[in-house]
């Protein structure tokens, strides 16, 4: 038990600088936050912006990668 628990942790790890690195270096992701699901509002004195569809796409993403990450320490 505490050695698989220690495979998840490192692995963590590493996806956690692999996405510091990325996100350093790239600056911005393109169209991430733009996407046609999400909902901006501009009037004059307000600004109202929710990125649905981009929370939605993330949460997908992340939810294959940890299925993956739970097959692989079976």
């Amino acid at each position: 038990m505490t050695a698989s628990l220690g495979k998840v942790l490192i692995l963590l790890g590493v996806l956690l600088v692999f996405f510091g690195v990325v996100f350093t270096f790239v600056g911005k992701i393109p169209y991430l936050g733009k996407l046609p699901g999400d909902i901006y509002v501009k009037k004059e004195n307000f600004t109202f912006y929710f990125p649905l569809a981009t929370c939605i796409l993330i949460s997908v993403i992340l939810s294959l990668i940890f299925h993956l990450i739970s097959k692989f320490f079976r």
